[in-house]
């Protein structure tokens, strides 16, 4: 994959000024959708995936998390759950060099239809069917350094129901990555800011030498997403931890 200009994590330069650029509301368009493509249409992070030909904002995300964690090198095996559109799957493929023939591989599902992307295994199939996990492991063909999850189950606008739902996400996928990474692998997943994933993070810690909270400039700051970094897996759970507060970028 090519994008013509290589770009890191670093927010992208919009020159002097915002876009700015207003939206007319359409006859059809209710208020709230106007707002979302305005705010589409300005953000910054957008307008620079459209210009390196990321599927979306959010391949700054992993960018910048990646900047910050180092886990994706080349040569690297990774399982992106969750992949659709694909821009955290171009990153990976990139990173990990897949294309380069250095023994990079990458594998992405997502229960929605997504196009094909060039150095990775695509698959269209829902992750929480019981098949899946064996899917995976096929695509695979062995085990994995890196699982990464942006799953996210659709939001009610009640914030402890969606946080439920998306720590629940993250423990399937925590499970399926316990069962595929190597020793020393590493688990990336997207949480919400809810106070009650402390289950979850003791789970994480019985597996990882490390587990780090990041939340990269590319999550809009009004979003309460945040990412867990876990980091250097134990297979064996009786190896001592290292216990890391959680800390936000």
């Amino acid at each position: 994959m090519s994008h013509g200009k290589k770009s890191g994590g670093k927010p992208p330069k919009t020159g002097g000024h915002m876009l700015n650029e207003r939206v007319l509301t359409a006859r059809r368009r209710t208020v709230s959708s106007t707002r979302w493509l305005e705010r589409q249409l300005n953000d910054p992070f957008v307008i620079e995936a459209r210009r390196l030909g990321y599927r979306s904002r959010a391949a700054f995300k992993l960018m910048q998390l990646d900047d910050r964690f180092h886990f994706l090198r080349p040569g690297k095996r990774v399982v992106d759950l969750g992949a659709a559109p694909g821009g955290w799957t171009q990153v990976a493929v990139e990173r990990v060099k897949a294309l380069d023939g250095r023994g990079g591989k990458v594998v992405g599902m997502d229960i929605l239809e997504w196009a094909p992307i060039a150095g990775a295994i695509v698959l269209t199939h829902d992750f929480l069917d019981d098949a899946a996990p064996g899917i995976l492991k096929d695509a695979m063909g062995g085990p994995a350094d890196v699982v990464l999850s942006d799953m996210a189950a659709p939001t009610t606008g009640h914030p402890p129901t969606d946080h439920a739902r998306i720590v629940h996400l993250c423990e399937i996928a925590l499970d399926f990555a316990q069962e595929v990474l190597a020793p020393g692998g590493c688990f990336v997943a997207k949480v919400f800011k809810g106070g009650t994933e402390r289950s979850l993070l003791d789970l994480l810690k019985k597996s990882f030498a490390q587990v780090r909270h990041a939340k990269p400039p590319a999550s809009r700051q009004e979003s309460a997403e945040t990412y867990v970094v876990a980091m250097g897996f134990l297979p064996s759970q009786s190896h001592p931890v290292e216990d890391e507060s959680p800390d936000a970028d």
